[in-house]
């Protein structure tokens, strides 16, 4: 839990900064920090990449993960989700809750706070997290600028959310072998890249769609272990 924990704190940190400093703190530079932040998180993925060692395996997983995924269209109803809960409560006037809806979408409805938690209960590797929380830290100082203090409120929706599914990611470790948490994690790293390269809007990718490719190294193992 502790890269949730951290993430949870640096979204309150930076969402502080942002309602006491916000008219010290210029938007103009956001662009050229989340092109930053895009470059750092693709490092992040190539580390976690090289963990595997099954490069066959790591190319089955991400195509016919995004495969499942584009069939199932979980970018699409991911984005429903965000869209109707925005139309439901955004649209108040009460700015705290406008903040408290907008940065909890923000921060919840993605790829990287998913496989980041995964990542974090199957192996207690935080780095992904840990990223994420710089990301979500300097995020919330920006939005906290126009949106007030309701953005510090949406720690508790992440807490709660990535939470969730590290503990269930947890639960897992029983039934997985240092293998197969190595080729989900080589996995985890090329999704972890193309929210990197979505970042720098080289090529927009729809990291949603990718993320039942986590999971293939799983059924693969299970299937070997028939034979």
């Amino acid at each position: 839990m502790l890269g949730t924990i951290v993430n949870s704190l640096a979204i309150v940190a930076g969402g502080i900064v942002g309602v006491l400093f916000k008219n010290l703190i210029p938007v103009k530079y956001a662009d050229s920090i989340n092109k930053a932040s895009g470059l750092a998180i693709i490092a992040v993925g190539i580390q976690l990449m090289l963990k595997g060692s099954n490069m066959t395996l790591m190319i089955i997983s991400v195509i016919l993960g995004t495969f499942i995924g584009e069939i199932i269209r979980i970018e699409d109803r991911l984005n429903k989700v965000g869209d109707y809960l925005e139309r439901k409560f955004v649209k108040s006037e009460n700015n705290l809750s406008a903040g408290f809806v907008t940065c909890t979408l923000i921060f919840c409805v993605g790829s990287m706070a998913i496989v980041g938690s995964i990542q974090s209960g199957l192996v207690g590797n935080h780095e992904i997290l840990f990223a994420k929380s710089i990301l979500d830290g300097i995020l919330s100082m920006t939005m906290a600028v126009t949106l007030g203090a309701g953005v510090c409120l949406s720690a508790i929706s992440v807490f709660i959310y990535q939470g969730i599914i590290t503990v269930l990611a947890q639960s897992l470790q029983s039934v997985l072998n240092d293998v197969t948490v190595a080729e989900m994690t080589a996995v985890g790293g090329i999704l972890i890249m193309a929210i990197g390269f979505n970042f720098l809007d080289i090529k927009r990718i729809k990291v949603g769609n990718m993320l039942p490719a986590v999971f293939i190294p799983i059924v693969y193992f299970m299937i070997l272990g028939l034979f």
